[in-house]
């Protein structure tokens, strides 16, 4: 109970009413998430009883440590919207273990269409070693990034979002919407490589005669086989759409289906390679020469055969002899010259062919499919080999495209962590069955890679479709117990992998645009009422028809390839980022992870993306960049707590500690702002167009920070500081003014513009320059506070040995909007203050506000200087400084005598000064007799309250008043006669002469001037003469209507060396 209470309790005679009893433990409200924001109910239940009645005020915005806890015991990482189908009706909790939730969903990932219809092609190709090399590269690059996963994975609860979350969450908005965009365009080209994959294993090698595009001759063939894929990938992209959007419970229970078929197909090729270490299946290759040859339209290896006691021209000779199969026919000269020779595909796991499949035979397109080491006579007109039934390349094959092509087979590592929310312990499972997923997979491949070089002869696995065993799948006629095995197994893997892609990438956008950082996107956070992302879908689907119009397996798989890099780069730089930056949230349960091994995976994402196709690499990187800086500009602020925040401070921190060693060099100077604001009584800004000044001398470079002080204490005026504090901050953004706010409450004005000027800035990132209005309604407040407030500041500013901006009718300077037509801005250079009249003027016509204005630099000669010399001098100054400005030198020559006028200006600035001095006497006296007559009205009723008998006073009420007002009287009339016999100070005359002669000649020259900048005397040793110092700056600025006062620092802001 508090002391305040405590009394009241005396004071009060009711006992207080008993506690309720406390409410039951299985009542409390679950809570949805572990924020703690109370509700007024909660407030009124969290601490009832007197055990806890010391802690009364805290539990307001404190929690009691039960109700946290029982919120943290509550709380579920499902994602809130988004309801899938299944979860409608009211399920039990998930309880999905390590194995089915994210081992089986990664190895299904992992495992699919570049094993079934490109490794064999890729081994025959690369050879052994570099498809070795090809597997280590990428599977490292996976395990590595599996690794940094598994740390980030396992710092506190991943809600349901995988990887998007995890890199948003880590490196900050501005990363995670790139990094998520781009992740989301790789799941999306997934999907239209699968379509593709089963398309190819549909038309190649299931039912061919269902193709709608037939090539006449063997050169129209690629063309045909496109156009097929194009017409049958998008009615199977439709088809898929629409399964995803009707019932997407159907794909998630049809997972298990699929994932059987890739099971089944892999044990079918490790029985089929134990089978042909003893009884290798028959598949005969036919040669002609060293070249392999087509046999879909032949079946005996023979070029003649005898049919009746004759011989006569076989299918194969006719193909070669221009369709005849007479003996006499005109043949090709290659087919005369060489013979033909049938050679088993598969010799067997003992055959010793593994010799000849190590080393790699890339080659340009349309190469011929060659056996090495086997003889051959070359013919010497070669023209017509395009036409004839040889195994050609189909694309030119090199090392960095293979890279490229076999990198998809590697990913699929994120399915684990975008089931988060479908797990029993995500922090246990996610890493174990990842990692598991990886190696399991890894060794598959290896394993793959020296099994298919050690069974399967070179030229079979040099021919991509088969063309040389009757449009066979190269690696179905390794398996066992049939091909069609492998043919049916690839094609439902296929299918469900398209499937899972159009499934994911939607909810993976729809997760994007929910998160609100891409403000365009937003239509895409929408759906059918149970959540289905429906938008997200469509967009999903034509991107994904891109991919398929490309229509080519090949080409189609580096652009995924360049997106799950870029993704898993990322993964790997929040990783390192988060452990190098050592912030206090960063404790992962996963321990096995290290700053170099993040690194050393991130060096490994980048290299392959150049080693892959270093212009698909840049397109990618300028994706993500245009990406960036799109959030970054337009982007819905976040606080994510990210480490790229981290970054920036340890950053600036450094680069703080390295700003405080020395002062910056002359050349490094520039006016880092420190702008005095004004606000009225609504806390709003009083003088916006100060700031606009501000962005206009700046131009984002350096530091501005904006400061206002607010009269009283900061316990009472909390809340009017944060208001004011939002209302600066909506100026700044509207004048597009970058920098810092900072509102101070002070018990008067004067020490808060102090302790700005003092204390604003910190380390070497402190103010060189102070920025403030000119106090324009000085003249007619009542109150001297706000001209001497300024003064103040203008001596605090040089003792500081800040440079100080005075900008007077600031409300008419121009907006940033603006744009000045041709016009001056003239300096009026009368004492040297370190160059800043003359950098002002350079750096306002950088901005477009005033970069059609010229620059006239006036300068003031005395009696004894020579006008034709300064003039030369000063130009070849600023020859020297780089500043174009016109030059001129003006000369005020002092006449005999004061002027009149000059006298007189003097004489009334003095009586009205003496008249506001006699008027604050005046008035502190009237203040003062209140109180004595109060003090001594309250002694006299006391007094004859108090005493025995009734006593004479003399002195009256009425009488004291008619007695101080004659005396009042009296001296006011010396008061007057005095200031009617005033003699002015000789020195206010001759500082009012020179106000008025030198304005004479500034209006004279600059009045049309859309800017005059001048030097700006300082104020009186002598505190008595402040009064005076403003009168004599408002007669210097009479009749100009834009005007900015300058005072240096006193040093030297511009140099004349390079």
């Amino acid at each position: 109970m508090t002391s305040m209470g405590y009394l009241a309790f005396l004071k009060e005679s009711p006992p207080p009413p008993p506690p309720p009893p406390p409410p039951p433990r299985d009542g409390l409200r679950k809570e949805s998430s572990p924020f703690i924001n109370n509700t007024d109910n909660d407030k009124a239940i969290s601490y009832d009883g007197k055990n806890m009645a010391l802690f009364e005020e805290e539990m307001d915005s404190n929690p009691m440590v039960s109700s946290l806890l029982n919120k943290l015991a509550n709380y579920t990482n499902l994602t809130q919207g988004a309801q899938e189908h299944e979860e409608a009706d009211e399920e039990e909790s998930p309880q999905m273990g390590t194995f089915m939730g994210v081992y089986l969903p990664c190895l299904q990932n992992i495992l699919g269409v570049i094993l079934f219809l490109r490794l064999t092609w890729i081994v025959g190709t690369a050879g052994i070693v570099e498809s070795l090399a090809i597997v280590v590269m990428c599977c490292s690059c996976t395990m590595l990034t599996a690794i940094s996963m598994s740390a980030i994975a396992t710092n506190g609860v991943v809600p349901a979002g995988g990887s998007y979350y995890m890199i948003s969450r880590s490196l900050g908005p501005e990363f995670g919407g790139a990094v998520g965009l781009c992740f989301y365009l790789g799941t999306t080209f997934a999907g239209s490589m699968y379509i593709l994959g089963t398309i190819e294993i549909l038309l190649t090698y299931i039912v061919p005669q269902a193709a709608i595009f037939v090539a006449e001759k063997k050169e129209d063939e690629p063309a045909a086989l496109l156009n097929n894929m194009r017409v049958y990938g998008t009615c199977c992209l439709t088809l898929m759409s629409l399964v995803v959007f009707v019932g997407v419970k159907y794909v998630n229970k049809l997972a298990l289906v699929f994932l059987a078929c890739v099971v089944l197909s892999i044990l079918a090729i490790y029985a089929g390679v134990i089978k042909t270490a003893f009884d290798p299946p028959d598949f005969p290759v036919c040669l002609l020469g060293n070249r392999t040859l087509q046999n879909l339209n032949f079946d005996k290896c023979l070029k003649t055969e005898e049919v009746g006691n004759q011989t006569v021209g076989t299918a194969l000779w006719a193909l070669f002899c221009g369709g005849s199969r007479a003996l006499n026919a005109s043949c090709n000269e290659y087919f005369v010259l060489n013979n033909v020779t049938m050679i088993q595909g598969i010799p067997g796991l003992t055959s010793g062919v593994i010799s000849d499949n190590m080393w790699s035979d890339y080659g340009p397109l349309g190469m011929l499919v060659e056996k090495p080491r086997q003889p051959a006579v070359l013919a010497a007109d070669t023209s017509q080999d395009v036409y004839l039934p040889y195994v050609v390349n189909d694309i030119a094959s090199f090392f960095t495209l293979l890279v490229g092509i076999y990198f998809p087979s590697v990913t699929g590592i994120m399915a684990g962590s975008n089931r988060s929310g479908d797990l029993r312990d995500a922090q246990k499972s996610i890493p174990i069955g990842t990692i598991l997923a990886i190696a399991t997979t890894t060794f598959i491949y290896l394993t793959s890679v020296v099994l298919f070089g050690a069974c399967i002869d070179t030229v079979l696995l040099r021919d991509k479709f088969g063309d040389s065993v009757k449009r066979n799948l190269v690696i179905g006629t390794l398996s066992w117990p049939s091909p069609w095995v492998i043919v049916i197994g690839s094609f439902f893997s296929c299918c469900g992998a398209g499937l899972q892609s159009l499934t994911g990438a939607p909810r993976l956008l729809q997760a994007i645009a929910r998160d609100g950082i891409v403000p365009f996107l937003a239509v895409f956070g929408h759906g059918k009422a149970n959540g289905e992302p429906t938008w997200a879908l469509l967009l999903s689907g034509g991107i994904c028809e891109i991919g398929i119009l490309i229509a080519s397996l090949d080409a189609v798989a580096p652009i995924l390839s360049m997106f799950f890099l870029m993704c898993y780069l990322f993964v790997n730089l929040a990783c390192a980022v988060q452990t190098l930056l050592r912030t206090p949230n960063w404790r992962p349960r996963f321990k096995y992870y290290h700053w170099a091994l993040s690194f050393l995976g991130m060096s490994l994402c980048l290299s392959l993306m150049f080693i892959s196709s270093w212009y698909y690499a840049i397109v990618a990187m300028v994706i993500a960049g245009l990406i960036y800086k799109y959030i970054e500009y337009r982007g819905a602020e976040k606080e994510w707590g990210d480490g790229i925040r981290g970054l920036s401070l340890n950053a600036a921190r450094y680069a703080l500690i390295r700003l405080e060693e020395a002062p910056p060099h002359t050349k490094n100077w520039r006016p880092q702002m420190l702008v005095l604001l004004n606000v009225d009584t609504d806390l709003a800004v009083k003088h916006p167009r100060l700031l606009s000044l501000t962005t206009q001398l700046k131009a984002g470079k350096g530091l501005t920070i904006v400061g206002n002080v607010l009269e009283g204490t900061y316990l009472t005026k909390d809340s009017e500081a944060k208001t004011a504090e939002q209302n600066i901050k909506s100026s700044m953004a509207a004048e597009r003014t970058k920098g810092f706010c900072h509102v101070v409450v002070s018990s008067n004005l004067r020490d808060g513009f102090s302790h700005l000027i003092q204390s604003a800035g910190l380390g070497g990132m402190k103010h060189n320059t102070v920025l403030m209005a000119w106090p324009g309604t000085w003249k007619q407040s009542n109150d001297p506070a706000s001209w001497k407030n300024f003064i103040e500041t203008v001596r605090e500013t040089t003792a500081t040995h800040h440079a100080l901006l005075v900008a007077k009718n600031v409300d008419s300077f121009p907006g940033n909007l603006e744009r000045l037509g041709e016009g001056t801005i003239d300096v009026w250079w009368v004492v040297h203050d370190g160059g800043m009249l003359m950098l002002l003027p350079f750096l306002l016509r950088q901005h477009k506000v005033w970069r059609k204005c010229k620059m006239r630099i006036f300068t003031v000669a005395q009696m004894d200087d020579n006008s034709i010399q300064m003039k030369k001098d000063l130009q070849m100054f600023l020859y020297h400084l780089r500043l174009d400005a016109e030059v001129e030198v003006v000369e005020m020559v002092s006449g005999p005598d004061i002027s009149a006028f000059t006298y007189e200006k003097t004489l009334v600035m003095e009586q009205r000064s003496q008249m506001l001095k006699q008027m604050q006497l005046s008035r502190n006296e009237r203040e003062r007799e209140a109180q004595l007559i109060h003090d001594r009205n309250t002694a006299s009723h006391a007094a004859l309250s108090d005493a025995a008998a009734g006593v004479h006073m003399t002195w009256t009420k009425e009488k004291l008043f008619t007695e101080r007002h004659r005396g009042r009287e009296a001296n006011a009339n010396v008061a007057v006669r005095d200031l009617f016999n005033m003699k002015p100070n000789q020195s206010n005359v001759r500082r009012m002469h020179t106000a008025v002669k030198l304005n004479e000649v500034v209006v004279n020259k600059s009045q049309g001037a859309h800017l005059v900048l001048l030097n700006m005397p300082g104020p009186p040793r002598n505190r008595g003469g402040d009064e005076n110092y403003m009168e004599f700056l408002e007669v210097l600025l009479e009749g100009l209507n834009r005007v900015l006062l300058v005072r240096g620092g006193g040093r030297e802001v511009i140099t004349i060396y390079s």
